[in-house]
Parts: C-alpha cells; structure tokens; sequence
C-alpha cells in the first residue's frame, strides 16, 4: 500500500512538472525586484512548465490597476504596507501575503569612483542632479527621502531631484547621464554581493525605514494551483531564495 501511494505521488508531482497544457498568469513587480524576478520566472517555468507573464512598474501604480480590476494573479510589492491595504480591501486570496524580501537602498552613479564610500558626494553638492523615484508611488523614493531628511540634506538638494515615476526609471536617469546620481535599490547594481558596475554608497539602514517587500496571490489568481506552486516557490523554494539572496537582498 505504501508503495503504491508513492507511485501515486510520483506521478502526480511528474504531471504537474511536465504538464502539457502549460499554464500562463500574470504577475505585477515592483521595478526594482525586476531582474531576480526574471531569474525566478525561468526557473520556475523550467521545472514545472508553467509561464509566469511579468509586468514591471511602481507598487503605487499597480496598486491602482489592481483596484481597478487589472487582471494580475499575483504581485510581488516593493513594501508591505500595499499588500496590507490590499488585504484589508478583500483583494487577495486570505492568507496569502508574506514577505519575500528585505530590501536595500543605495546611491550610485555610473562613473567609477564619483561616489564615495561614505555618501560625501551628497554633502559636497558639486552634482546637477540626483534621481529618485516617485515617493508617493515608489517605496524606495520614499525611502531615499528619508535619508536625505536625516543627513538633513533635503531641502538643500531639492532643486537638484529629478523625479522617476519608479526606481527603474531613477537609474535610467542615472545611466543616460541626466543625472550624475541616483537613488537606486541596492539589487540594480548588485551580483553575488558585488557591484557590477559604476561606483555606489551603501545607505546605511538606520537613515530609513525597513523596506519589507511582500508578495500576494491575487483574486484573479485565488483559485488557481500553478499561482499557488509560484507562490510557494517565491517564499520557500532554496533555489529561489539563493536567486533573491544573489542580488542583495535578505530574507524576512
């Protein structure tokens, strides 16, 4: 009996892995989990044959297409506080929510060097413009903010922000040369712990508010096995948590 219980369970995990009517849903990413989401997103479909169609922009933007009905089955939010809104709106499958990483906050330019160690760069001004992201729309602008109130810097480089409507535009910035630096998240520059390019400042945590990134399953999704499996995947799965590890971030 045993043994044929196993055989069952073997075949059932072989089915769902090689399905042949593979499935697609969509999920929403905040901008800055956007390259360990494309790694997740290959290796889940790898292993199971399932296509996770990803969609990249600001947590405020997605919070409100997501409200007006935008046909997500699952997001993977740049806070909690988003999720926790969508939670109370009954907007998520119950249950669903948990956080998938912890991020982190850097300042970066593109050429080597031009950023310090120490963040000096910022107190020295002798910068045009600095980007950030959107902190009405985007956690890590609103984060970057934070950290120039405490260095009580804020309002002396007010007239040098350039505003991104997310972190992936506030880089873009950065790398086009329109701005010499920018507010980034630590991921967009980071491999194995490195930086791959350019030259950055670390922020250091105690100069902003955690940024705990949550995940949800949502209601276009609630009833589906596959948006549940690439839940799992995300929260729990060693090979998934070594990607989201890879690019600088901790875990919850």
């Amino acid at each position: 009996m045993k043994k044929l219980l196993l055989t069952l369970a073997v075949v059932t995990l072989f089915a769902f892995g090689a399905n042949a009517r593979a499935d697609e849903f969509q999920v929403a990413v905040a901008a800055n989990f956007t390259k360990p989401a494309e790694d997740i997103a290959k290796a889940f479909e790898k292993r199971t044959g399932h296509k996770a169609v990803l969609s990249f922009g600001s947590t405020g933007n997605f919070y409100s297409q997501i409200k007006q009905e935008a046909p997500f089955a699952a997001f993977l939010a740049a806070d909690s506080a988003t999720p926790q809104k969508l939670e109370a709106e009954k907007l998520i499958k119950p249950g669903s929510r948990f956080t998938y990483a912890k991020g982190a906050l850097a300042l970066w330019s593109k050429t080597p060097g031009y950023v310090d160690s120490k963040g000096e760069v910022l107190k020295k001004n002798a910068f045009e413009k600095v980007a950030v992201a959107d902190p009405k729309l985007a956690p890590y602008g609103k984060a970057a903010y934070e950290a120039l109130a405490k260095l009580g810097l804020d309002k002396t480089l007010e007239p040098k922000i350039v505003t991104g409507n997310n972190i992936t535009q506030a880089f873009q910035f950065a790398e086009s040369g329109n701005a010499e630096i920018a507010f980034i998240a630590w991921s967009q520059v980071c491999k194995d712990g490195k930086l791959t390019t350019g030259s950055v400042w670390n922020v250091p945590a105690d100069l902003y508010s955690p940024i705990l990134q949550d995940m949800v399953i949502l209601k276009p999704g609630e009833k589906s096995a596959v948006v549940q499996a690439f839940a799992d995947y995300v929260k729990s799965d060693p090979e998934a948590r070594k990607i989201i590890l890879s690019y600088g971030y901790e875990l919850n």
